[in-house]
């Protein structure tokens, strides 16, 4: 009987660290954020929008791990296949 890929699938990896990071970004973007540095930026605060998108895309990979997972088979199917 095949089994899903669960936590070793890559997409759910890249989810988790697309978030740890954006919500960092979006913290330092909300409170960390002076007048000088969206100076540097033309009036566009970066860390905050950057870390939304990287959060909106960690929601994109894991919806997609989520609702179409990797489907392992088993031993026996592999043996199975290729006889």
């Amino acid at each position: 009987m095949a089994h899903k890929a669960g936590l070793f699938d890559l997409r759910l990896v890249i989810a988790v660290l697309f978030g740890i990071y954006g919500v960092v970004l979006a913290v330092v973007g909300l409170g960390f954020t002076d007048e000088a540095d969206l100076a540097k930026s033309d009036g566009l605060n970066i860390n905050l929008w950057s870390g939304v998108g990287m959060v909106v895309l960690a929601a994109l990979f894991a919806a997609w791990g989520l609702l179409r997972p990797i489907v392992v088979p088993d031993e026996a199917e592999k043996a199975a296949g290729n006889a």
